[in-house]
């Protein structure tokens, strides 16, 4: 089954960083991944550009609009997402807690919704 880790973390906590504490981050993150890969759980994997560069699009009465940014009333933004396969919840589970941003932020984890094809 498949799961969607989506990666929450303070975008105030990486600014924080040092250059090395943020390089050693991302070389453990690209490290896990690689674990992934060879464990058969990883489908795909990427880190979001910072929720200052986001957009949202809403469309009510046929009518669009766009704002700047996420529309969130939390601190915590979507900073990247995995997609993994994974036997059942449990064993998804196991695999976000090794998420290196486990550490410093959340990892939600969502079974796939696959949509029925209604012919």
């Amino acid at each position: 089954m498949k799961y969607l880790c989506q990666v929450w973390f303070e975008p105030a906590t990486l600014e924080a960083m040092t250059d090395d504490e943020k390089r050693n981050l991302d070389r453990a993150s690209l490290a896990y991944d690689d674990d992934l890969v060879a464990s058969g759980h990883m489908l795909t994997a990427h880190a979001l550009q910072s929720p200052r560069s986001a957009m949202t699009v809403r469309v009510r009465n046929g009518e669009m609009s766009v704002t700047d940014g996420p529309f969130a009333e939390t601190k915590e933004q979507l900073g990247g997402f995995i997609l993994i396969e994974a036997k059942d919840l449990n064993d998804a589970i196991r695999v976000a807690a090794g998420i290196p941003l486990a550490k410093l932020g959340s990892i939600e984890v969502r079974p796939i919704y696959d949509i029925p094809v209604h012919n």
